[in-house]
């Protein structure tokens, strides 16, 4: 009777255990705001908590100092532990020289998708004078990355903060830099398909079909640096 009553207590932990541990996948945003401005903040007390490495575990490697959240590079991309679908994200960076990043939203987190950029578009963070290959105007800070240039280049020099706001409602996207509005596409739009179509996301089947996902930060092998990241829940129009 003991060894039956341990074995049907072993199998209840495993039981929450895999039900929590399966949590992940299913967290939405909530849309109960941090205070009046309707945002939340995604670095909280100091930790990653809320985040975890693209495909993986715990954070490690990332470390979060005086609200700052920075990798020293080649350390892994990370997400967030919620799913978003329409929201407003507004955070500030900084890289130094040659750097290079990117923040991705409506990440699809599964294993066929082997990286970020084989499912979520990305808001490119790139040095445009210093990098140290050529750039095309569809690789500059601002972008969809590869798929569509920013109609302005107003990013500061490496070393100073930026800040940036990625608006997604209803599939209608705004990519905003230092305040001023320097692109827009609609997810759901045959316009986007065709410029998917040139790029080198051609072959990707994941690539921007999703209207929610996560957000995720890239650690494209160089220090990187991100504070004050904040988001608000939209309703959809």
């Amino acid at each position: 009777m003991k060894v039956k009553n341990s074995n049907l207590l072993i199998l209840l932990i495993l039981g929450v255990f895999i039900s929590c541990s399966g949590q992940r996948a299913n967290v939405q945003g909530s849309d109960k705001p941090n205070d009046a401005t309707g945002f939340q903040s995604l670095i909280q007390d100091n930790s990653t908590a809320g985040w975890h490495t693209y495909l993986g575990g715990a954070v490690e490697g990332w470390k979060v100092k005086d609200g700052v959240l920075f990798t020293p590079g080649k350390q892994g991309d990370i997400v967030t532990d919620a799913i978003y679908e329409n929201f407003e994200l507004s955070l500030e960076w900084k890289i130094e020289s040659q750097g290079n990043s990117g923040v991705f939203y409506n990440v699809v987190e599964e294993p066929e998708n082997k990286r970020m950029h084989e499912t979520g578009p990305e808001f490119q963070i790139i040095d445009d004078v210093n990098y140290p290959q050529e750039l095309t105007e569809q690789q500059k800070t601002g972008a969809l990355s590869d798929v569509i240039a920013p109609n302005a280049l107003v990013s500061k020099k490496p070393g100073e903060w930026n800040h940036t706001k990625i608006v997604v409602n209803n599939g209608a996207a705004e990519h905003w830099l230092n305040g001023k509005k320097i692109l827009t596409y609609d997810l759901k739009s045959d316009a986007l398909q065709a410029k998917i179509a040139e790029s080198k996301f051609s072959t990707l089947p994941s690539y921007a079909k999703s209207l929610k996902g996560r957000i995720g930060l890239q650690d494209h092998g160089g220090p990187v640096y991100y504070r004050n990241i904040q988001i608000k829940v939209l309703s959809s129009n």
